[in-house]
């Protein structure tokens, strides 16, 4: 069978920038092993796969793999990314300025609201789970070693390292300054067991001392549950973090939360995430890079 793939740079206003994804059309007739291997072909971070749906409301059904192989959740780069494909390249049509589609992961459907300017899509916004706050680490220096960083480089002063979810479980690690963001080299199999103990999925780690002043927090994301490196935008670590800052009187509630990550792979990216209560969005665009087709 042949099938058609697209690259999109996701969180990005221009090619090569933002987080690169890998997305395969018309997915039904692959099985798990196929989409597998399909991911470790592409070697990106994550390869979304775009099927029919399975639940009732639905308009597709999405699925995600690491190129290891690891089946990822939750609404970030990996579904905004795809509905940006969908919308853009004239694949599912919108009507007005605004239409509100609805995707289907894991065991949830979520809305997915997508704005248009004379029939160009402009911004894509998604739903995120209810914020669920997980774990604390009260072992900061152990943290500390997985993260290649000093204890004291861990700001506790206002937040403590956390496992947050709005869809997928993340470690949030507060550090003390971007440029100790920067230094970060963790050491991945300190990490996972640090994420395995606190029951989280990817580590989180930022600063809030951005290099925009409009923006709110500085990150970057590191995954070796899942067999991610780095990743250069991670909307389903952003949405936690946002969420946490509210709860914890950080940002009012009510606001958009922007996070830069990227800025260390070369990759700038930003994020911008609204936050009312526990309704949290993600919004952002895309930018469709290359196109082809597999053989299989």
């Amino acid at each position: 069978m042949d099938r058609k793939f697209y690259w999109v740079d996701v969180f990005a206003s221009a090619p090569l920038e933002g987080n690169p994804l890998s997305i395969v059309l018309d997915a039904d007739a692959l099985d798990e092993a196929t989409m597998k291997r399909i991911a470790g072909e592409f070697n990106q971070a994550e390869t979304t796969f775009i099927l029919k749906p399975t639940r009732p409301g639905a308009t597709y059904r999405l699925r995600s793999f690491t190129a290891p192989g690891t089946e990822v959740f939750g609404a970030g780069h990996n579904a905004l990314g795809a509905w940006w494909l969908l919308t853009a390249g004239g694949f599912v049509e919108g009507k007005g300025s605004r239409t509100t589609f609805h995707q289907e992961i894991g065991d949830e459907v979520l809305p997915v609201d997508v704005t248009y300017d004379a029939g160009k899509v402009q911004r894509i916004v998604m739903k995120h789970s209810v914020p669920v706050f997980g774990a604390t680490v009260a072992d900061a220096r152990a943290l500390a070693e997985a993260l290649g960083v000093e204890e004291g480089d861990i700001d506790l002063r206002r937040l403590p390292p956390q496992v947050v979810s709005t869809g997928a479980g993340h470690l949030l690690v507060p550090l003390r300054d971007r440029r100790i963001v920067d230094r970060i080299r963790p050491d991945s199999a300190k990490l996972f067991s640090a994420l395995h103990q606190a029951g989280g999925e990817g580590c989180y780690v930022f600063s809030l001392d951005p290099v925009d002043a409009s923006s709110t927090a500085y990150a970057r994301f590191f995954n070796p549950t899942a067999g991610i490196v780095e990743d250069s935008a991670t909307g389903t670590a952003a949405g936690p973090l946002a969420a946490q800052l509210v709860a914890r009187g950080i940002v009012p509630d009510g606001s958009t939360v922007v996070i830069e990550q990227g800025y260390a792979m070369g990759r700038p990216s930003k994020l911008e995430i609204s936050v009312n209560g526990s309704d949290i969005r993600l919004a952002g665009r895309g930018v469709i890079t290359a196109e082809g087709v597999l053989h299989l």
